[in-house]
Order: C-alpha cells, then sequence, then structure tokens
C-alpha cells in the first residue's frame, strides 16, 4: 500500500485495464452490442408485461420488478466501462466511485431480495393455492415491492457512510470499477466497524436469504412429491426460470466473492476482468431471455409486442 495520503477530492486509479492497443475499438463496440442486447432485452419483457392486462399477476409483477432493477444495474456500470474503454488512463474521483459502489451494491441487494420473493411467490402459489389470492394480494405485494428496496437502500446506504468519511494511504484499485472492500483496504486508520458491518451485511445478503429461498423450494418439493404429475408439470414449468435465475446468480455472487476477498494474483487479468464482470452483465442478459422464453404468457405477449402484424 502507498504511504502517502490520498484525500477524497483525489483520483483512484484503476488498475485492473490493460492496454488493448488496435483491439479498443473491438472491445468498445462488443461491449457497446452486449448494453445494447441489455437493454434491449429487458425493455421488451418489461413492456410486455406492462401492456397485457393479463400479466398483471404478483408473479410477473415481481418479474417486472426483477428486469427493471438489472435495467437500473446496468446503467450504473456499462456507460462507465465503455468510457474507461475509450481512455488512455484509467482513474476516477473517490466521491465517484462511492457513487458506483453504492448503485452496484445496491442493485446486487435488489436482486437478491427479489429473487426471494418471487420464492416466497411460488411457495405460496404450489403449497398454499387457496390462500394466494389473499397473501399475494395487490395491497401484500406491493409492500412486499416495498422492502425489496427499502431494504438495500438503508443497507447500502448505511455501508457507503462508513466508507465516505475514510482517509486513503493508497489510491489503486485492482478492478474495472469500484467496489466498496477495495475502497476499504485503502484506508489509513480503524477499519473495524466496516469490518464487522462488512461480515453483517455477507451473511444477512449471502447467508440468510438464500437459506429463506432454500427453505421455500424445500417445501415446494415436498408437495410436488406428494402430487400428481400434472401438479409437478405445473411446478417446474413456472419454478425452472426462477431456479435457473437463481443458479445464475449465485454463480456470480461466488466470482464476486472470490475477486474481491481472495488472492486471485495467480489467475491471468483477463479472467479476473471477466470474472468481476459476471454478476453485472451475465445476469442482466441471462433472466429477460430465460422469462421471455420460458413462460408462454411471457412468451406470446413479447411475440405479440414485437411481431404485431400476426397477431
Amino acid at each position: 500500500m502507498a504511504s502517502a495520503n490520498v484525500s477524497s477530492s483525489s483520483s483512484l486509479t484503476l488498475a485492473a485495464y490493460w492496454d488493448l492497443g488496435s483491439l479498443r475499438s473491438l472491445w468498445f463496440l462488443l461491449l457497446l452490442l452486449l448494453y445494447v442486447a441489455v437493454l434491449g432485452c429487458n425493455l421488451v419483457v418489461i413492456a410486455a408485461i406492462f401492456v397485457d392486462r393479463s400479466l398483471h399477476q404478483p408473479m410477473y409483477v415481481l418479474i417486472c420488478n426483477l428486469l427493471t432493477n438489472q435495467l437500473c444495474g446496468s446503467v450504473a456500470i456499462y456507460p462507465f466501462l465503455l468510457f474507461q474503454l475509450l481512455q488512455s488512463t484509467h482513474a476516477v474521483s473517490h466521491a465517484a466511485c462511492l457513487v458506483q459502489v453504492f448503485f452496484l451494491f445496491f442493485y446486487g441487494n435488489v436482486q437478491i431480495m427479489t429473487l426471494a420473493a418471487m420464492s416466497y411467490d411460488r411457495y405460496v402459489a404450489i403449497c398454499c393455492p387457496l390462500q394466494y389470492h389473499r397473501r399475494m394480494s395487490s395491497q401484500r405485494t406491493l409492500r412486499l415491492l416495498l422492502l425489496v428496496w427499502l431494504l438495500p437502500l438503508l443497507e447500502v446506504s448505511f455501508m457507503v457512510s462508513l466508507s465516505a468519511p475514510l482517509r486513503l494511504c493508497g489510491n489503486h484499485i485492482s478492478k474495472v470499477y469500484c467496489d466498496n472492500y477495495s475502497v476499504v483496504k485503502l484506508a489509513c486508520g480503524d477499519t473495524t466497524l466496516n469490518n464487522v458491518y462488512g461480515l453483517i451485511y455477507t451473511c444477512v445478503a449471502l447467508l440468510s436469504v438464500p437459506a429463506l429461498i432454500l427453505y421455500t423450494y424445500v417445501r415446494i418439493i415436498r408437495v410436488c412429491l406428494s402430487s400428481g404429475a400434472s401438479t409437478r408439470r405445473k411446478a417446474l414449468s413456472t419454478c425452472a426460470p426462477h431456479l435457473a435465475s437463481l443458479l445464475n446468480v449465485t454463480l456470480a455472487c461466488f466470482c464476486e466473492v472470490v475477486m474481491t476477498r481472495f488472492n486471485v494474483t495467480a489467475v491471468p487479468n483477463a479472467v479476473r476482468v471477466v470474472m468481476s464482470l459476471y454478476f453485472i452483465t451475465c445476469p442482466p442478459l441471462f433472466d429477460p431471455l430465460v422469462y421471455g422464453l420460458a413462460l408462454n404468457k411471457v412468451r406470446r405477449s413479447c411475440r405479440a409486442l414485437l411481431l404485431p402484424w400476426k397477431h
């Protein structure tokens, strides 16, 4: 770690970028196409759910919430990466770094909380079908959505408020974007409170919420095993996209934790960059494709939206 102090107005260097040379324009174009694909896929499914009144049900509202959050997360990182690809030096101000930390962690928290809400919705629909309309009424769904957004807002705001006053003794972040742990590692003073809160935050986000999701699916599996073939097929058709999304996010979280918390200097830099970007690049493209293709009602609505002359 550098010995010189870094003021809050100083720039932080993103050290994971490498000299792309003549390939800079190609990488910029590929990333831009990926960004356009993410925007297009998410917007089409969101619009299809919005305009089709038959999809104004809790299950589809939660899918729409998931994809809306992915749009917000994509806006927080893609323009920044595109801008950095065009620069010869890769730096970001301390304030801008903290803003990016807030939006990226907020995106990740809302993503996980929404998946937990979706698992609860499937649990009620399959395990307590006679109580579904009462438990997942419009008012309760709205309260659930408020919890999904407000709880991460409070958690991430407090985390960033702990990191913002830290006096830094270095300015190199070994990633292509800012993350909270990298900023805290640069601090000169005592970071015990940051580390304790980081541990609690990790346990809540990566242990308790997945435990709730696991509990709902254990109950769903038990009901399916004791039910007929038609019930199992219906449960599988609605749960499969959610499970695929869960597995994808779990892999993304694993990559992020490994890249942030462990020494991975032996891993080639290009591989490290890809792994660190997995969480913000793959789920926003994967989820709309999964939900748009796997769920018949959403697929028909998307087709009607894109090809109205065929309907």
